[in-house]
């Protein structure tokens, strides 16, 4: 078989990645995008067709949570697996579970690999991928990286950082959920579900943050632009975005003020606040946050929804895309 044998269609029973039980996931998922695009398994965002490669694979990061928070992206995760192997990596960029995702796709046959960043933003841990991947220096050795660990403290072990030795050549995905427009959809979706009278009512879009104020304004920013679409079609009279900068207690609590002076101002202005978290799953600590305040929200994070498994595909795609032309330019 060639390296880049557009005929090769890998089927889930040839390559078995993920649990049986998202077989009813991926029949639907696969209906659905069909109604948003005329085939994400075969054209990219821009409506460049490609076809499957032979050994071309993805390995797909997440942070990671609980049970259900990985169930409900392994299920995003059946709109790629109709047409490659698939491997996850929770827990943001640990390379213990890297190099897991990495295994699976070697096994799989894949040669080459897609690695999609299911994170809010492209910035987010990208370095540090890089250095796993030996895109980039400055990861140690595994051998190395567990020498220091032996020596650390079992109650506070970091995430595994080390080079993972690999033949697989990686083509790193650099957008984040906060730049892809079809999140425009799924925060329209989210409102629209939320809202009842839209000229009395303003939404805060609440995400995680980062702790660099330039990069906060950039996710900021960047969501901003994801709330355009639901600002044409719904007229609510308000749409802000914030972040809790949950994990920089100083930051934190400045913002959470911010946050809780716009809703008791929308509550004050005789208006009904929307919360719509723009999380990949779930609510995070927001309750806490909003603790005592008039607001409504159904806690439902980005999963699930269809437009989410649109965009891994298209990211896979892209990918592959990008591999393809490398593999030529090397020819």
């Amino acid at each position: 078989m060639s390296l880049w044998n557009s005929n090769f269609f890998p089927s889930r029973a040839a390559v078995n990645l993920r649990p049986a039980l998202l077989a009813t996931a991926l029949i639907a998922l696969l209906a659905s995008c069909t109604n948003t695009a005329s085939d994400p398994l075969t054209e990219t965002a821009g409506g460049n067709e490609t076809a499957p490669e032979s050994d071309y694979g993805v390995l797909v990061m997440a942070h990671g949570g609980s049970a259900e928070w990985d169930a409900a992206v392994e299920a995003s995760l059946a709109s790629i697996e109709a047409g490659y192997p698939v491997a996850a990596a929770f827990g943001m960029a640990d390379a213990g579970s890297m190099e897991r995702a990495v295994r699976e796709l070697e096994a799989a046959g894949a040669k080459h690999v897609g690695v999609v960043r299911l994170f809010v933003s492209g910035e987010s841990w990208y370095e540090r991928t890089e250095q796993i991947l030996g895109l980039s220096a400055g990861a140690p050795t595994r051998a190395e990286a567990m020498a220091k660990m032996a020596s650390a403290s079992t109650r506070h072990r970091p995430m595994g950082f080390w080079q993972i030795d690999t033949d697989l050549e990686f083509h790193l995905s650099e957008e984040g959920l906060a730049d892809a427009e079809e999140m425009d959809q799924v925060l329209l979706t989210r409102i629209r579900s939320l809202s009842k009278n839209p000229a009395d009512e303003t939404v805060l879009v609440l995400a995680h943050g980062p702790g660099d104020d330039a990069e906060n304004a950039r996710w900021i920013a960047r969501i901003s632009e994801r709330t355009e679409l639901a600002r044409e079609q719904l007229g609510i009279a308000d749409i802000r975005v914030f972040t809790l900068r949950e994990d920089w207690q100083g930051k934190r609590k400045k913002a959470e003020q911010q946050i809780r002076a716009y809703v008791q101002q929308s509550s004050a202005d005789g208006k009904t606040t929307l919360v719509v978290p723009y999380r990949v799953m779930g609510f995070g600590p927001y309750h806490e946050v909003l603790s005592g305040l008039d607001y409504r929200a159904d806690e439902t994070g980005l999963v699930p929804h269809d437009n989410v498994g649109l965009w891994l595909v298209n990211q896979a795609r892209a990918l592959e895309q990008q591999a393809s032309q490398r593999h030529r330019q090397a020819e």
